[in-house]
């Protein structure tokens, strides 16, 4: 296993917040985007982005009460929401950062499991399944097919 896995109690915590920061910034964008969406054309769309605003505060909390496990607190700061004016540039947005929060999930298990930390590897495992339904739902909004996650997303 690589060294660059084996982190520390510490390290973890100060990932898993990164992680609670975008999930934050997740609801927010999926709340203002769905109810600011425009057009005929993106009514059963915004409906599908409540929904998983709803999924993504529900990631948050199971990635708050990692982060307790850890003996850390849970950071109150999202990350910054991008707006715009254009549905298709909020869906653009949105499956932007569902591609860069699987990456780091994926990175993630694998920390978790060099640490031995195998509740949290199974964890986010359940959140990366709703994550990548999310990154489908996006794609297929916008008529485009999945981008593909590497280790560089």
């Amino acid at each position: 296993m690589s060294n660059k896995l084996k982190i520390s109690r510490e390290k973890m915590v100060e990932l898993l917040n990164e992680d609670l920061a975008r999930e934050y910034q997740a609801i927010i964008g999926y709340i203002v985007y769905s109810q600011t969406m425009r057009g005929a054309a993106y009514t059963a769309i915004a409906g599908e982005l409540e929904l998983h605003a709803a999924e993504e505060l529900s990631h948050a909390i199971l990635i708050a009460k990692q982060i307790d496990y850890f003996n850390g607190t849970p950071t109150t700061v999202p990350e910054k929401v991008k707006m715009s004016g254009e549905a298709e540039d909020m869906l653009r947005f949105d499956l932007k950062n569902e591609k860069e929060t699987i990456g780091h999930y994926r990175q993630r298990i694998l920390q978790a499991e060099a640490m031995g930390e195998f509740g949290l590897s199974e964890v986010l495992r359940k959140i990366i399944v709703q994550e990548q339904d999310h990154l489908l739902d996006l794609s297929d909004a916008l008529g485009i097919r999945a981008p593909k996650i590497t280790d560089e997303t």
